[in-house]
């Protein structure tokens, strides 16, 4: 870790262009800390910021040395900021990819820099597996298959048939989008109660979440169920559907992937039918990790953190704990 000082002055060159640098850490530490690169992919949703406090936060109780960046939603910023992590030696890189595919090139320069890489939140697609250690986050699959089986007790009980579906996904090409709506469909399949009229990506955002469910409730005249990948989407829809003169949670099915507390007053309100977790609290999960590999163990290939769907069906709907996001 002493050889850092002689590349101190480029670093925090390049680290300025890339938007990132370390967060303060006490004077003892500067030499032994563990340093851990971050590449955040941006805070498009309060998910996303509560992702990046927890990861703040989880850093300076395990007394890890944070370098932070944030890629405000572009790939290139990533990558910037990875090539920064390298010139500054840090011991291990994390991030969030914002889309699976693109990496391997930079992804190389870190195995031949020899420092660690771990992927949170999101995957990657890649030809060489050993460009990441480890991945932490979400079973996106099991979230897309929660929010299936969601629907079908929901007709089960209510005796629902011919139900419409229209899907608003996340970010083109990012893990989530891909492996939600394979996992909602895998669910439904052969099911002929089902039928998903349309998908539109909102990009995880909530004004496109609304400009999105405007046009698909101009186009479509029955629409039975909104299937969201993700909250802020939701949020955008409910407020598209309400000034459409529809309900939500009743003349429109509402299920939607995350729990932030947004999302959980809604559906204790009645306005949304089911929250599938995701949960954004990874932080002391990746410190962890972080302090394994810059020791040189091993860590498992997958860390997926323990999440649940929250329904309208629930006993314990009123008694859910604040979310923190």
């Amino acid at each position: 870790m002493a050889k850092r000082a002689l590349v101190f002055a480029l670093a925090l060159t390049l680290l300025a262009l890339s938007g990132c640098a370390p967060q303060p850490a006490p004077e003892e530490q500067a030499e032994d800390a563990v340093l851990l690169g971050f590449s955040q992919l941006g805070w498009e949703s309060a998910w996303r910021i509560g992702n990046s406090l927890d990861i703040q936060e989880a850093a300076e109780r395990a007394g890890v040395q944070l370098m932070f960046d944030n890629a405000q939603q572009k790939q290139e910023n990533q990558i910037k900021a990875i090539r920064s992590f390298i010139a500054y030696q840090v011991d291990v890189i994390a991030f969030a990819p914002i889309v699976e595919q693109g990496w391997d090139t930079v992804l190389q320069e870190a195995k031949d820099a020899g420092i660690p890489v771990l992927l949170t939140d999101r995957l990657i697609v890649t030809d060489d597996p050993s460009l990441y250690v480890g991945y932490v986050g979400a079973d996106f699959l099991e979230e897309g298959n929660k929010a299936g089986k969601f629907l079908i007790e929901k007709a089960n009980r209510e005796g629902l048939t011919d139900l419409k579906i229209v899907e608003l996904s996340g970010t083109l090409s990012s893990s989530p989008m891909q492996q939600r709506g394979e996992g909602f469909r895998a669910a439904i399949e052969g099911d002929s109660r089902f039928e998903i009229i349309e998908t539109m990506s909102g990009d995880f955002l909530r004004s496109k979440g609304k400009e999105c469910m405007e046009s698909l409730l101009e186009r479509h005249e029955k629409i039975d169920v909104l299937f969201s990948h993700n909250d802020a989407m939701t949020l955008g829809a409910i407020e598209a559907i309400e000034e459409a003169g529809l309900v939500p949670g009743e003349d429109i099915i509402i299920i939607t992937v995350d729990g932030e507390q947004a999302a959980i007053d809604l559906l204790q309100e009645g306005k949304i039918n089911c929250v599938v977790e995701c949960t954004p609290m990874l932080g002391d999960i990746i410190m962890d990790l972080a302090k394994k590999l810059a020791a040189g163990e091993e860590i498992p290939r997958v860390t997926n953190p323990e999440e649940r769907a929250f329904t309208e069906f629930d006993e314990d709907l009123m008694d859910i704990p604040p979310r923190g996001y």
